[in-house]
């Protein structure tokens, strides 16, 4: 009954494109945006804090920008689902994922330096608004832009599993370390491609994206 009832936004095979692309803007903008972590904000927020207590305000305004604007990004995310969750024409993940790769594609053209708090502001809008809107996989919450949830979840599943024997269990943790897996290989994929194509490899993502929201056409088509 649950693969009859499953979303495309649900299904294992669209939550691994977008782990991909998640573990691929992490190692991106770390490895080429000046040493940001653009989906989970915990790093920033603690080099933040480091830098307040170094008194080095400038630096600390450099991690805090992405923090605040992650922040935004889940915000305009609320604004999209409140003003068109009842359009039918055009689902609101669809509008979502359509900016995601608007916003992806110009960070492609900023050019390497002086410019990098642009591009971390741009990402980190976009995992934001890609971790708001896409938040189960078959049914189970899930994080595609970072790895602690899924870790947890995931090994606690395995535990259900081996005290119970109930294969539910199993399944579930098989999901969230598979989404794990994924996200590794976006990671792996992200630093070969940078140092091949620099800041224009990012335009992989806006492919990958793309292709989501054909995915999702085609089944709200169906």
């Amino acid at each position: 009954m649950e693969k009859e009832h499953l979303q495309m936004s649900e299904s294992f095979f669209l939550s691994a494109i977008l782990a991909v692309v998640g573990g691929f803007l992490d190692s991106y903008s770390y490895l080429m945006r000046g040493h940001v972590f653009a989906n989970a904000q915990t790093g920033n927020i603690v080099m933040f804090g480091v830098y307040i207590e170094k008194r080095n305000f400038e630096q600390a305004l450099y991690y805090l920008i992405p923090i605040l604007a992650f922040a935004l990004g889940v915000v305009l995310v609320e604004f999209v689902k409140k003003f068109y969750k009842e359009e039918h024409r055009i689902h609101w993940r669809q509008r979502v994922v359509v900016l995601e790769v608007i916003m992806l594609t110009i960070v492609g053209f900023i050019p390497f330096g002086k410019m990098n708090v642009i591009a971390n502001v741009l990402i980190s809008f976009v995992c934001a608004m890609q971790v708001e809107t896409f938040r189960r996989v078959h049914g189970h919450p899930f994080a595609s832009t970072m790895c602690t949830g899924n870790l947890r979840s995931g090994t606690e599943s395995f535990f259900q599993f081996f005290k119970t024997g109930d294969s539910s269990y199993r399944n579930k943790g098989f999901h969230y370390y598979g989404i794990i897996a994924f996200f590794v290989c976006g990671a792996v994929i992200g630093g070969f491609l940078t140092g091949k194509a620099g800041e224009h490899s990012i335009f992989i993502c806006s492919v990958l994206l793309a292709i989501s929201v054909v995915l999702m056409i085609k089944e709200y088509r169906n």
